[in-house]
């Protein structure tokens, strides 16, 4: 009901501007939190990882160390940006855009329940997998603006395990789209909300997280190294390896630093509509909501909290060869299983 007084007020004081104004706020809408939950992140990464190992965390800023984040942000914000004798300058300026912009734009077609959604196209999914692959060229251009073979060959290095995982973790989401018929991410989670256990009011058991395990083990890990977190960062492993953002400072380096986070919550949110059933209650006696997804949501970012405090780096080798190695031919396996699965008459996807 606020929703329709809200779009009839602004259709009677914009009239025929009435489209786009409503388009423009609900870009805000969305954009506003989502910058306020990544600087919050920083924070609650901070604390979480303090209590697993006996530490206190930040808590001097601010009641409970809670304007941390943004005292953060005004020391990066005051600090000067440091351009390289000899590099392209508007290629390095232009290079932390690239990789945190298809970050927010993505956020496009992310349904927040059967009827929030910015942009409820057919083939959203398709357009979520396009747009995120455009932020690996922020990395290649970054290590290639600076002018350092350093940073080059940071760039080079994390644009392979880049490229590497987005294999792993498209053909696990085609395992996905096989087996709900749509790469539409509304459709996607209603097609997790029916089924035998859906109907016997235990929903948690219908979302593809159970009959697809191995491809959700994939994803979870896929998306860590896709976002280059511990323990894949080699980007940031600098006691024992040169990242490509090594020549960057201030505030371009501060939004390096933000797109990592705000990919998190994007591969986080993506993981809870494909695998987790979005939106949908675990339980037939809880209705559903938006309050769901970000219980979820919140859920596999505290997964990614967990691992960083508690497994030691990987090996470059390591990395390449989980990758190659073990997950692609795991999902190639499973896509084939799942077909099979689909074709037989214990089909449970029907």
């Amino acid at each position: 009901m606020m929703v329709d007084a809200l779009q009839g007020l602004l259709q009677g004081l914009f009239g025929s501007l009435f489209p786009l104004v409503w388009t423009l706020l609900k870009i805000v809408l969305i954009i506003a939190p989502l910058l306020l939950a990544v600087a919050y992140l920083t924070f609650w990464e901070r604390k979480v990882i303090g209590w697993m190992q006996v530490r206190i965390g930040p808590n001097r800023v601010g009641p409970w160390g809670l304007i941390q984040p943004i005292a953060d942000g005004l020391k990066l914000l005051l600090k000067e940006v440091v351009i390289p004798t000899g590099s392209d300058k508007a290629v390095f300026l232009i290079a932390p855009m690239f990789a945190f912009a298809p970050a927010l734009a993505a956020w496009a077609v992310i349904p927040f329940n059967d009827t929030l959604v910015l942009a409820n196209v057919n083939a959203s999914l398709l357009y979520i997998m396009s747009i995120t692959s455009i932020g690996v060229y922020g990395i290649i251009l970054s290590g290639w603006a600076s002018n350092s073979k350093y940073a080059f060959l940071g760039g080079m290095r994390s644009a392979a395990q880049m490229i590497s995982y987005e294999v792993a973790m498209g053909l696990a989401l085609v395992v996905v789209l096989m087996v709900s018929n749509s790469l539409n991410l509304g459709d996607i989670v209603q097609g997790q909300g029916q089924g035998y256990f859906a109907d016997k009011g235990l929903g948690i058991l219908s979302w593809n997280w159970l009959p697809l395990l191995p491809m959700f083990v994939v994803y979870l890990v896929s998306i860590v190294a896709e976002t280059n977190r511990a323990p894949f960062d080699m980007a940031e492993g600098e006691s024992e390896i040169v990242g490509f953002h090594v020549e960057y400072s201030g505030m371009a380096f501060a939004v390096f630093f933000l797109a990592e986070y705000a990919n998190m919550i994007l591969v986080s949110t993506l993981a809870s509509v494909l695998f987790l059933g979005g939106w949908l209650s675990p339980v037939g006696f809880l209705p559903d909501g938006i309050l769901w997804l970000f219980v979820k949501i919140s859920a596999v970012l505290f997964f990614f909290l967990w691992i960083r405090a508690t497994f030691p780096r990987y090996r470059y080798d390591q990395i390449m060869r989980l990758g190659w190695k073990v997950f692609i031919p795991l999902c190639l396996i499973w896509l084939v299983v799942v077909g099979c699965w689909m074709m037989s008459p214990l089909n449970i996807w029907k």
